[in-house]
């Protein structure tokens, strides 16, 4: 597949790191020499410095050949020309990022693809899914759900209060218990667990279940002290604060904290529907956050465009009694420093972004990959193809790549957990959790081949 992203930026650059290690024909192209500097080297990729909008670099890059030509400069409207240009050249499709909400309208689609852009992307609308994912449950520092919820992720620290540390997985997980372990991250290494391995304290495990199941989940992992989620701090008023507060669950009681007295006035406009409070201060305050209640908050969710910040703000949170904390870390660098401190959830929007447009370049049907930057692995649905070689043999004799993890499947709208001689059919949703990125070479499992 060749494969051609406009933009060296942080979305742009962690995209040709997936495609790097999948050894596609990539380019990066970008006006800014500094910014493809040592890229080429790093990465398993081609640099290329020229104007995304310029005919000729283009041209240059290939984009007359290119399966899928991605723009994701900081300018919507650069991306959107570009991509509207690769087309009339010959780019097979083509996806923009862009940060007008109005463009994601489902009416939009059919104009977007007239004029040569197949996908658009907005990474704030992504980020704010996975934070009000994370608001649904205090005691989950992650949730992932697989076919509208028929089955559940749950990512856990695991605490002294754990039922169920310190036994052999074999014990805990049998063909008829109600969830699996499908990934454990210890001490700053990532485990696909078996039979013999165990929990330990201060893990964090990913169990697999379906939905009747959480509450049991909750209970073993003894996470029932922890009080559910109804008033919210979010420190920050950019975007993505904007649309978390507008697409969360009506039973939240949200407070905005901005320090920019004008953009607080704009958020007073832009959340005029909602109940939302927006407060003119410093999130940092802690005199501040004791007069907007912070002893009775349950989350705290720091969205500056300041990692640092955002992860002194949480531990200042975590200090004054609230259970949640989520920060938005875009550095990548500080992502384990965070995890060391226990922050708790931790948002990247632009690996989000990203993780959405890979799972574009996959041929088999591939739907909702997101990377789990805690256990550098990555977790999609691909749906089984008729006649592809995963529904022909039972589970345990598919020969699965080392660190690849069947969570379970939904057959007809109905969740199930698999085991060894769980027998996947065509049509079913399948969970697959990779590590090491091994995700391109579960495509072969689930594509219609006359011979296995």
């Amino acid at each position: 597949m060749k494969i051609i992203i406009a933009g060296a930026g942080a979305v742009g650059t962690h995209l040709a790191r997936l495609m790097s290690r999948d050894h596609e024909d990539c380019t990066l192209v970008d006006e800014d020499a500094e910014r493809l500097e040592g890229l080429d080297s790093e990465y398993d990729i081609m640099t290329m410095e020229g104007s995304p909008t310029s005919i000729k670099t283009l041209k240059e890059a290939g984009a007359e050949d290119a399966d899928i030509f991605v723009a994701v400069t900081p300018d919507e409207s650069r991306n959107m020309t570009s991509c509207i240009m690769a087309h009339a050249i010959g780019a097979k499709k083509t996806v923009a990022r862009i940060d007008n909400y109005e463009y994601l309208s489902p009416k939009m689609g059919s104009f977007f693809r007239n004029i040569g852009i197949d996908s658009l992307i907005y990474p704030e609308v992504l980020a704010a899914i996975d934070i009000n994912n994370g608001l649904k449950m205090s005691w989950v520092r992650q949730r992932w759900d697989v076919h509208g919820g028929a089955l559940v992720m749950l990512g856990i620290k695991l605490r002294a209060t754990c039922e169920i540390l310190n036994r052999p997985l074999r014990e805990l997980c049998g063909p008829d218990d109600p969830y699996h372990i499908v990934a454990v991250k210890r001490e700053g290494e990532t485990i696909i667990p078996g039979g013999n391995d165990e929990l330990r304290l201060n893990d964090l495990a990913y169990f697999m279940t379906t939905k009747e199941y959480i509450p049991y989940i909750r209970k073993i992992v003894g996470k029932e002290q922890y009080a559910d989620v109804k008033n919210v701090i979010i420190m920050g008023g950019g975007k993505t604060s904007v649309r978390a507060a507008l697409t969360a669950p009506k039973y939240l009681d949200i407070k905005i904290i901005e320090t920019d007295e004008h953009r607080c006035e704009q958020l007073n406009e832009l959340l005029s529907d909602t109940d939302t409070m927006v407060i003119h201060g410093d999130g940092r305050n802690i005199s501040l956050l004791m007069e907007e209640g912070i002893k009775h908050t349950q989350a705290f969710v720091a969205l500056t465009s300041n990692a640092e910040t955002n992860i002194l703000a949480c531990l200042t949170a975590k200090r004054l009694g609230v259970r949640k904390t989520i920060a938005m870390v875009e550095n990548l660098d500080y992502v384990d420093m965070a995890e060391e401190l226990d922050i708790g959830t931790i948002i990247n929007k632009k690996t989000i972004a990203a993780s959405h447009i890979y799972q574009m370049m996959l041929d088999a049907k591939v739907s909702n990959l997101r990377s789990l930057m805690m256990v550098d692995a990555d977790v999609a649905e691909f749906t089984a193809e008729e006649g592809s070689p995963v529904t022909k043999k039972p589970v345990k004799s598919l020969g699965l790549p080392f660190g690849v993890a069947i969570g379970g499947l939904v057959r007809n709208d109905v969740g199930m957990l698999v085991n060894g001689n769980s027998q996947i059919e065509a049509g079913d949703t399948v969970m697959i959790f990779c590590h090491e990125q091994k995700m391109n070479k579960m495509e072969k499992f689930f594509k219609a081949a006359s011979i296995w």
